[in-house]
């Protein structure tokens, strides 16, 4: 196989110890490889950028294993003409004796070779961005998992709040549950606390507090309580944050808005997640591959069978895939009508995955132009069909009934 690269050092990295290979062509063509293994502390970094600039290496390959990656990676980010981050699936060894010292020797192979490409590591403002974005997201699920363990609580109180109200957490439904923290435990004044449309519904409500709420109940849904106001805040003081250092990207997140379906969270996680730079990625395609939203290709023999999407990038793909089922929710949209027709034939899941792929494709499209989203419209499929040809579809299906269709075109 034709070498590509001459110096060439690859790393097998793990939480304390990361071992190097320098894989160097002399000028009689003779290969010299030297092996060492450093430790993951800031001085042993140290010693192995030292290692492989002494060894002249032009490219250093690593696996990405866990979060173990990021600090050598960042230790040795700018030092080098070029550094890369590997996907572990693409850079196997094939079976036999197995150490660390023949996986780095074998990762420096495969580089030397071009086996491997390298994956995309966003900048270090975008890097710090998605922390940011990504333990936000954290929080908001952690908040959803609180609301659902103090319906849990009402429930074993035998407190059927939900089976009146919408939601266990409003302000109604906030200020009745306060209340039997505090004592109250008469159905009457707690269905009096009912606000706005819920108060046509205090008969129910009456006959809903009919529980038994003990002490033991008062003291869980407390700390629940207190536990989702610390939530709040920390949602809260991460989007301030968030939001700050959004502000150099401000076009591109009013760009990514524009589409519907997407709010101004989701749309900077998108800008996080991608780094709004779509030079990265040559073409939609291959950005919604990597984003795990374009379906897998798998042929053996000639023969081609569905297999499904590739994982790609899962905070990415949570976001369109919740941004999807949002715009097939706006009646009136391509998106909408998109969803109808696919959900029909192969599921809402599908729908929604299909749905994320187009939106996807079209951002890629809006932050490459620079241009605002303008939607095709809700008939946008139905125009594309030739009224001839869908008058003789729905002719054969008529007459497949049992009835006789004559075909007369109108005037215009």
């Amino acid at each position: 196989m034709k070498r590509i690269r001459d110096r060439v050092g690859g790393l097998d990295v793990h939480r304390d110890t990361v071992v190097a290979c320098a894989r160097v062509v002399n000028p009689d063509g003779s290969v010299h490889v030297t092996k060492q293994s450093f430790s993951t502390t800031s001085k042993g970094l140290g010693e192995l950028a030292t290692f492989l600039s002494d060894a002249a290496v032009d490219t250093v390959a690593m696996e990405a294993t866990g979060v173990y990656w990021k600090a050598p990676y960042y230790a040795l980010e700018g030092l080098f003409e070029e550094l890369w981050l590997c996907n572990a699936s693409h850079v196997k060894n094939v079976p036999g004796r197995k150490s660390d010292l023949s996986d780095a020797e074998w990762l420096a192979d495969v580089a030397a070779h071009g086996m491997v490409r390298p994956s995309f590591v966003p900048p270090p403002e975008i890097r710090e961005l998605r922390e940011l974005t990504r333990y936000r997201k954290t929080q908001v699920d952690a908040r959803a998992r609180e609301i659902q363990r103090l319906e849990k609580v009402l429930q074993d109180a035998g407190i059927k709040l939900t089976s009146v109200a919408s939601s266990v957490w409003s302000l109604s439904s906030r200020e009745m549950i306060e209340a039997m923290i505090a004592g109250e435990r008469d159905p009457k004044v707690l269905a009096e606390m009912a606000k706005s449309r819920l108060r046509a519904k205090i008969p129910q409500l009456e006959e809903a507090f009919s529980g038994h709420f003990g002490s033991h109940h008062a003291i869980v849904a407390r700390q629940i309580i207190d536990h989702i106001d610390f939530l709040d805040r920390s949602i809260g003081a991460l989007t301030d944050e968030i939001t700050t250092r959004l502000v150099p990207f401000e076009g591109a997140v009013a760009l990514v808005t524009s589409m519907p379906g997407i709010s101004v969270t989701t749309a900077q996680v998108i800008v996080a997640e991608t780094g709004a730079d779509m030079r990265r990625f040559p073409t939609p395609g291959q950005l919604c591959a990597w984003a795990g939203v374009a379906p897998a290709s798998h042929e053996s023999a000639g023969k081609r069978r569905p297999a499904g999407t590739r994982h790609g990038a899962p905070w990415l793909r949570r976001a369109l895939i919740e941004a999807a089922r949002a715009a097939a929710r706006t009646k009136g949209t391509y998106y909408h009508a998109q969803y109808a027709r696919i959900a029909k034939r192969r599921g809402p899941n599908k729908a929604a995955v299909a749905v994320a792929n187009s939106m996807l494709f079209t951002i890629w499209h809006l932050l490459t132009t620079g241009a605002y989203y303008e939607d095709l419209g809700a008939d946008y499929f139905e125009r594309r069909h030739d009224p001839a040809v869908e008058a003789k579809r729905l002719a054969r299906r008529i007459e497949a009934l049992g009835f006789h269709v004559d075909l007369t075109q109108t005037a215009a």
